[in-house]
């Protein structure tokens, strides 16, 4: 077998995904739409790359890729921080899961490529990519920001979300017709998941012990094959090979050699999944671009669109400001692998061909403008709530000099109602007092009805209510304080 020239125009592949990648991180894109590009130069239904790779030639190692990156998705899987917060964390993600996965159902609906088809498509805009998150939140340096905490959590409702997905759109996919084929391969596919997710609970001690060896070289092969003997076993029993990849990666997140795996695994996962990323790029066809443009264009509206509502909507949940629900709503915009996967998968069960060009563009495009938006959404924020704050000071500074302008007019309310008085009192020497009842009462009436007026005006106002009450104390008191000063002046007379 000569491989010569596989290897030699292989090699100058990845030379040329490391330069591109490279040039990608200047402006903040990921590695995921970097590596789809390179394949599509080099695919055999473009023609633009002078060498030209057939996709057999690394199929297995983009299997490889694809257990690996399941398996690494189980492995960070935090058991602890999901049943700590499962109540919050199940509202948080699923209501973002249920908003993007019903309306990207009804799109795929009014597709009309068919109901698997659909299917499909729901789950391709129902969910971000895990991968991509993290290395944002990594690499932006928010780890330490409060709304973290909330997006990881959405991040965990995903996969356990994906783990049920998968079981049920593998039954989906067979082609049964017949409902008893069809629940048994549901409920070998859900026990799976409930043994797989209960040893992963409770068995992580007796996993450990399986696992002990002081040999790294060793200690390597067993969890790789481990993660390639479960993607097997999972792909037998019908829940596909990336569901069983996951569940074994999650029981090895459970044992306390969960950092020592990951040492080794995260390299793996990165190379192989390269090739995983590649190979669908090899496998894309240009041609078929014009026809799903329409389709991608409406999904990355509906995309954009719904996860600026979910991320405000997660935010208001977790009792965080508008700023955070920005970021969330921001950084869970990219898709990636998940969606690769499912037309991984529908190519295999012989569904519409414009399935595969749909992910892809549809990836390609929400991988770059993801990153974008995350790395900007403060900046976007602090835009918006300026314009939004400046605006809330404008209203109130409005409100103040109405308040000021009513306040000069109560007080030549005031002084007219007392100049009155003071000129209707007699002089006469007698020893009768001034009435002041009807002289003063009616002004001073006059003005707390002009305050209460105002007041139920701005009655959302709690400010406007702290006025109502100074103003009507203060009112009160100048007419006791001049009555008692009058009284006074009378008693000092020598006229009385």
């Amino acid at each position: 077998m000569h491989l010569g020239e596989e290897l030699i125009v292989l090699g100058i592949l990845l030379l040329l995904a490391y330069v591109l990648g490279r040039a990608g991180k200047l402006i903040g894109l990921p590695s995921i739409p970097v590596y789809m590009l390179v394949g599509l130069l080099a695919s055999t239904n473009t023609g633009w790359f002078p060498l030209s790779f057939e996709t057999d030639s690394i199929e297995l190692i983009a299997i490889f890729g694809l257990i690996l990156l399941l398996f690494n998705l189980g492995l960070e899987f935090d058991q602890d921080e999901f049943f700590s917060n499962a109540g919050r964390l199940i509202v948080s993600g699923g209501s973002y899961i249920a908003v993007n996965m019903g309306v990207g159902l009804v799109f795929g609906f009014m597709l009309g490529w068919g109901t698997r088809e659909a299917l499909i498509i729901a789950g391709m805009t129902a969910t971000s990519s895990s991968a991509i998150v993290t290395k944002l939140l990594i690499e932006l340096n928010r780890l330490a920001n409060r709304e973290t905490p909330m997006i990881l959590g959405v991040t965990v409702v995903e996969d356990i979300f994906i783990a049920i997905y998968l079981a049920v759109v593998s039954v989906v996919l067979s082609g049964e017709t017949d409902p008893v084929p069809v629940i048994l391969k549901l409920l070998v596919a859900f026990a799976f998941l409930v043994i797989m997710f209960s040893i992963a609970r409770w068995g992580g001690k007796v996993v450990s012990r399986l696992m002990r060896t002081k040999d790294d070289e060793l200690f390597t092969v067993l969890f790789f094959g481990l993660a390639v003997l479960f993607g097997g076993l999972g792909e037998v029993l019908g829940v596909t090979d990336a569901i069983g990849a996951f569940l074994i990666g999650l029981i090895a997140g459970a044992t306390r050699y969960r950092n020592r795996i990951e040492q080794f695994a995260l390299p793996m996962r990165d190379v192989f999944g390269a090739f995983f990323f590649l190979n669908f790029g090899l496998g894309l066809n240009p041609a078929l671009f014009p026809t799903v443009l329409g389709p991608v264009a409406i999904a990355i509206g509906i995309t954009v669109g719904l996860n600026i509502i979910a991320g405000q909507f997660v935010a208001w949940l977790n009792k965080l400001g508008p700023q955070a629900g920005i970021n969330t709503a921001a950084i869970l915009q990219n898709r990636g692998e998940f969606a690769l996967i499912l037309a991984t998968l529908s190519m295999g069960a012989g569904l519409d061909e414009r399935l595969q060009p749909f992910a892809g563009l549809y990836v390609l495009v929400m991988a770059v403008i993801g990153p974008l938006l995350a790395s900007n959404s403060e900046r976007i924020g602090g835009v918006l709530l300026r314009s939004r704050r400046r605006a809330e000071r404008e209203a109130a500074e409005r409100r103040r000099r109405e308040k000021e302008a009513r306040g000069s007019e109560e007080i030549a309310l005031m002084e007219a109602a007392l100049a009155d008085r003071d000129g209707g009192d007699p002089i006469d020497g007698s020893d009768d007092e001034p009435r002041r009842g009807p002289a003063t009462a009616a002004p001073v009436a006059a003005s707390l009805d002009a305050v209460r007026t105002t007041a139920e005006a701005d009655d959302d106002d709690l400010d406007d209510l702290d006025e109502l009450d100074a103003a009507e104390a203060a009112i009160w008191a100048d007419q006791a304080g001049q009555q008692s000063d009058q009284r006074a002046t009378r008693q000092r007379d020598p006229e009385y």
